[in-house]
């Protein structure tokens, strides 16, 4: 992968970039902040950009907002969120904008490097990678919202998972049921979420979508 980095702590841009390195992935430009990004992408074309959310000057949530700057200037762009925190309101406009080559992580809850870079891939190549507690916040965002409320508790734990990038199989695998049990409740959510079947759209995107868009 062709990657961009946009990251103000140098000792963190240097460890990502050489991690990323060590895993045969080349950084193609590493920014300190996130006025240059949308400049770097556009002349790079970077087959993934990672950015952090609170940068220079304010180190408020400038990255995240450069981010959907990004996604809503080009977006075919993967783009991988590293950051300490959960900003909500920038988060659900990254992820309002489709899901599909989007990732949220938290530094301190990434415990091992290869689950780091198969985030990093996954996002890559148009999948989803969202922390766990990115999730249960931005549940508790839309908890008030019809039609999430009609959902049962196993049904939101599904749909959380599926916001997690989790395939049937590892949602399976991750509440102890069969492969069956899951696909009944992704079909009752697909009906509560009233996703009738498309050729054009993909129901499991857009049923995240219910789910992590602001009301």
């Amino acid at each position: 992968m062709r990657i961009v980095i946009a990251e103000d702590s140098v000792l963190l841009r240097e460890g990502i970039t050489r991690l990323l390195a060590e895993y045969g992935h080349e950084v193609v430009d590493a920014l300190g902040d996130a006025s240059r990004l949308l400049a770097s992408v556009t002349e790079h074309r970077p087959d993934l950009v990672v950015v952090d959310v609170r940068m220079p000057p304010t180190h408020t949530d400038e990255g995240l907002r450069a981010a959907v700057e990004l996604r809503a200037a080009l977006p075919d762009t993967p783009v991988l969120v590293l950051s300490q925190y959960v900003e909500e309101r920038y988060a659900t406009d990254l992820l309002a904008g489709g899901t599909a080559g989007v990732g949220y992580l938290l530094k301190e809850r990434v415990a091992d490097v290869r689950d780091f870079v198969d985030a990093a891939r996954r996002v890559a190549g148009g999948g989803t990678a969202l922390d766990p507690e990115v999730v249960a916040q931005l549940l508790v965002r839309s908890r008030r919202r019809e039609p999430l409320d009609t959902l049962t508790p196993r049904e939101r734990e599904v749909l959380s998972l599926m916001a997690q990038g989790r395939s049937n199989q590892a949602i399976a695998s991750a509440l102890v049921v069969s492969d069956g049990a899951v696909e009944k409740h992704i079909s009752s959510i697909f009906a509560k979420l009233d996703l009738a079947p498309s050729e054009h759209e993909h129901r499991r995107v857009l049923a995240v979508l219910a789910f992590v868009q602001g009301g």
